[in-house]
Protein backbone atom coordinates (compact mmCIF):
# COMPACT_ATOMS: atom_id res chain seq x y z
CA UNK A 1 0.00 0.00 0.00
CA UNK A 2 2.84 2.57 0.79
CA UNK A 3 4.38 1.45 -2.09
CA UNK A 4 1.18 2.17 -4.23
CA UNK A 5 1.17 5.68 -2.68
CA UNK A 6 5.09 6.14 -3.23
CA UNK A 7 4.55 5.35 -6.83
CA UNK A 8 1.76 7.68 -7.16
CA UNK A 9 3.42 10.54 -5.92
CA UNK A 10 6.37 9.84 -7.89
CA UNK A 11 4.04 9.50 -11.36
CA UNK A 12 2.17 12.57 -10.04
CA UNK A 13 5.58 14.36 -9.61
CA UNK A 14 6.81 13.57 -13.08
CA UNK A 15 3.44 14.33 -14.42
CA UNK A 16 3.68 17.98 -12.87
CA UNK A 17 7.38 18.07 -13.82
CA UNK A 18 7.02 17.36 -17.68
CA UNK A 19 3.99 19.45 -17.57
CA UNK A 20 5.33 22.30 -16.24
CA UNK A 21 8.43 21.18 -19.03
CA UNK A 22 5.99 21.15 -21.95
CA UNK A 23 3.97 24.51 -20.86
CA UNK A 24 7.32 26.17 -20.28
CA UNK A 25 8.60 25.44 -23.64
CA UNK A 26 4.98 26.69 -25.16
CA UNK A 27 5.47 30.05 -23.28
CA UNK A 28 9.01 30.14 -24.97
CA UNK A 29 7.89 29.39 -27.81
CA UNK A 30 4.95 32.07 -27.71
CA UNK A 31 7.54 34.66 -26.42
CA UNK A 32 10.05 34.12 -29.47
CA UNK A 33 6.74 34.55 -32.11
CA UNK A 34 5.70 38.12 -30.84
CA UNK A 35 9.15 39.38 -31.20
CA UNK A 36 9.13 38.19 -34.71
CA UNK A 37 5.47 39.40 -35.10
CA UNK A 38 6.22 42.67 -34.35
CA UNK A 39 9.38 42.58 -36.30
CA UNK A 40 7.31 41.28 -39.19
CA UNK A 41 4.92 44.49 -38.65
CA UNK A 42 7.65 46.96 -38.06
CA UNK A 43 8.85 45.41 -41.69
CA UNK A 44 5.56 45.70 -43.47
CA UNK A 45 5.26 49.13 -42.38
CA UNK A 46 8.68 50.41 -43.64
CA UNK A 47 7.32 48.48 -47.03
CA UNK A 48 4.10 50.01 -47.09
CA UNK A 49 5.69 53.82 -46.37
CA UNK A 50 8.35 53.10 -49.60
CA UNK A 51 5.67 51.88 -51.48
CA UNK A 52 3.97 55.04 -50.70
CA UNK A 53 6.82 57.68 -51.38
CA UNK A 54 7.33 55.78 -54.51
CA UNK A 55 3.68 56.44 -55.36
CA UNK A 56 4.19 60.34 -54.42
CA UNK A 57 7.02 60.18 -56.39
CA UNK A 58 5.44 58.54 -59.53
CA UNK A 59 2.25 60.82 -59.14
CA UNK A 60 4.65 63.92 -58.76
CA UNK A 61 6.78 62.64 -61.97
CA UNK A 62 3.03 62.71 -63.57
CA UNK A 63 2.64 65.97 -63.15
CA UNK A 64 3.17 68.46 -65.76
CA UNK A 65 6.43 69.64 -66.19
CA UNK A 66 7.77 73.63 -67.47
CA UNK A 67 9.28 73.81 -70.77
CA UNK A 68 12.83 75.51 -70.45
CA UNK A 69 11.67 77.29 -73.42
CA UNK A 70 9.18 78.80 -75.13
CA UNK A 71 8.99 81.02 -78.01
CA UNK A 72 12.68 81.87 -77.35
CA UNK A 73 12.31 83.13 -73.55
CA UNK A 74 13.68 80.85 -70.69
CA UNK A 75 10.43 79.60 -68.71
CA UNK A 76 10.75 79.90 -64.66
CA UNK A 77 7.23 78.90 -63.49
CA UNK A 78 3.80 78.49 -64.46
CA UNK A 79 1.06 80.61 -62.42
CA UNK A 80 -2.70 79.36 -62.66
CA UNK A 81 -5.17 80.95 -60.96
CA UNK A 82 -8.96 78.75 -61.05
CA UNK A 83 -11.04 81.82 -60.24
CA UNK A 84 -10.24 83.95 -63.65
CA UNK A 85 -9.37 81.12 -65.23
CA UNK A 86 -5.59 82.23 -66.10
CA UNK A 87 -3.06 79.68 -66.58
CA UNK A 88 -0.17 81.55 -68.42
CA UNK A 89 3.86 80.45 -68.07
CA UNK A 90 6.20 83.12 -66.29
CA UNK A 91 9.59 84.02 -68.17
CA UNK A 92 12.47 83.92 -66.18
CA UNK A 93 13.84 87.95 -66.60
CA UNK A 94 12.12 90.92 -67.16
CA UNK A 95 11.88 91.94 -70.62
CA UNK A 96 9.61 94.39 -72.69
CA UNK A 97 9.63 92.32 -75.79
CA UNK A 98 8.54 89.49 -73.87
CA UNK A 99 5.81 91.22 -71.89
CA UNK A 100 4.20 90.80 -74.70
CA UNK A 101 4.14 87.11 -74.65
CA UNK A 102 3.98 86.27 -71.30
CA UNK A 103 3.85 87.28 -67.31
CA UNK A 104 7.76 88.19 -66.55
CA UNK A 105 9.56 87.77 -63.14
CA UNK A 106 9.86 91.77 -62.21
CA UNK A 107 12.03 90.89 -58.96
CA UNK A 108 12.49 88.64 -55.80
CA UNK A 109 14.08 85.13 -55.52
CA UNK A 110 13.33 82.42 -57.63
CA UNK A 111 9.61 80.89 -58.05
CA UNK A 112 8.50 79.09 -54.65
CA UNK A 113 11.47 80.11 -52.77
CA UNK A 114 11.33 82.51 -49.25
CA UNK A 115 10.65 86.05 -50.29
CA UNK A 116 8.49 87.98 -52.54
CA UNK A 117 8.55 86.67 -56.14
CA UNK A 118 7.42 89.68 -57.70
CA UNK A 119 5.65 88.79 -61.23
CA UNK A 120 4.68 91.54 -64.03
CA UNK A 121 2.20 91.46 -67.06
CA UNK A 122 0.30 93.67 -69.02
CA UNK A 123 -3.07 94.52 -68.46
CA UNK A 124 -4.11 93.31 -72.47
CA UNK A 125 -7.63 91.61 -72.96
CA UNK A 126 -5.84 88.51 -73.74
CA UNK A 127 -6.00 84.89 -72.00
CA UNK A 128 -2.42 84.99 -70.60
CA UNK A 129 -2.45 88.70 -69.52
CA UNK A 130 -3.41 90.05 -65.76
CA UNK A 131 -6.41 91.91 -67.05
CA UNK A 132 -8.53 90.31 -64.87
CA UNK A 133 -6.60 90.14 -61.72
CA UNK A 134 -8.25 93.07 -60.10
CA UNK A 135 -11.33 90.09 -59.51
CA UNK A 136 -9.59 88.81 -57.38
CA UNK A 137 -10.11 89.11 -53.45
CA UNK A 138 -8.62 88.17 -50.06
CA UNK A 139 -8.71 84.36 -49.71
CA UNK A 140 -8.68 83.63 -53.34
CA UNK A 141 -5.94 80.74 -54.07
CA UNK A 142 -2.91 80.93 -56.79
CA UNK A 143 -0.91 78.34 -57.58
CA UNK A 144 2.74 78.65 -59.08
CA UNK A 145 4.42 75.70 -60.02
CA UNK A 146 8.38 75.51 -60.71
CA UNK A 147 10.53 71.96 -61.74
CA UNK A 148 12.43 72.05 -58.59
CA UNK A 149 9.14 72.47 -55.89
CA UNK A 150 6.47 71.45 -57.75
CA UNK A 151 3.40 73.12 -57.32
CA UNK A 152 3.14 75.74 -54.59
CA UNK A 153 -0.55 76.68 -53.32
CA UNK A 154 -0.79 80.80 -52.26
CA UNK A 155 -3.58 82.50 -50.53
CA UNK A 156 -4.37 86.25 -51.56
CA UNK A 157 -4.19 88.39 -48.43
CA UNK A 158 -4.46 92.07 -50.17
CA UNK A 159 -5.20 93.71 -53.54
CA UNK A 160 -5.10 97.41 -54.24
CA UNK A 161 -3.96 100.13 -56.55
CA UNK A 162 -0.64 102.33 -56.37
CA UNK A 163 1.66 104.94 -58.25
CA UNK A 164 3.64 103.83 -60.66
CA UNK A 165 6.57 104.89 -58.43
CA UNK A 166 5.65 102.83 -55.18
CA UNK A 167 8.05 100.34 -54.93
CA UNK A 168 7.39 99.18 -51.73
CA UNK A 169 5.71 96.44 -53.59
CA UNK A 170 9.00 94.66 -54.31
CA UNK A 171 9.84 94.53 -50.38
CA UNK A 172 11.90 91.28 -49.57
CA UNK A 173 11.30 92.00 -45.97
CA UNK A 174 8.66 88.94 -45.68
CA UNK A 175 9.88 87.38 -42.62
CA UNK A 176 11.10 84.05 -43.92
CA UNK A 177 7.40 83.61 -45.64
CA UNK A 178 7.32 83.13 -49.10
CA UNK A 179 4.99 85.28 -51.11
CA UNK A 180 3.82 86.28 -54.49
CA UNK A 181 3.21 89.68 -55.82
CA UNK A 182 1.53 90.11 -59.12
CA UNK A 183 1.74 93.60 -60.76
CA UNK A 184 -0.30 95.07 -63.75
CA UNK A 185 -1.11 98.70 -65.22
CA UNK A 186 -4.72 100.21 -64.25
CA UNK A 187 -6.29 103.63 -65.19
CA UNK A 188 -4.59 104.22 -68.65
CA UNK A 189 -1.06 102.97 -66.96
CA UNK A 190 -1.21 106.07 -64.12
CA UNK A 191 -1.75 103.39 -61.60
CA UNK A 192 -1.01 99.56 -60.79
CA UNK A 193 -3.14 97.17 -59.81
CA UNK A 194 -1.20 94.76 -56.99
CA UNK A 195 -2.02 90.99 -55.47
CA UNK A 196 -0.26 90.05 -52.69
CA UNK A 197 -0.45 86.38 -52.11
CA UNK A 198 1.49 84.02 -49.37
CA UNK A 199 2.35 80.63 -49.20
CA UNK A 200 0.11 78.32 -47.30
Amino acid sequence: MIKNIIKLFVILFIGIFLGNVVYGIYREALLEEEPSSFSNIIIQNMVNKEKNVQNNINEYKKTETIPYEYKGYVVSAQLEIEKINLKTYIFEDYDEEAMWICPTKYFGPKPNEIGNYCIAAHNYNKKNMFNNIIKLEKGDSIKLIDNINGQVNYLVYDVYKVDPEDTKVLSQQTNGKTELTLITCSDYSSKRIIVKARKI
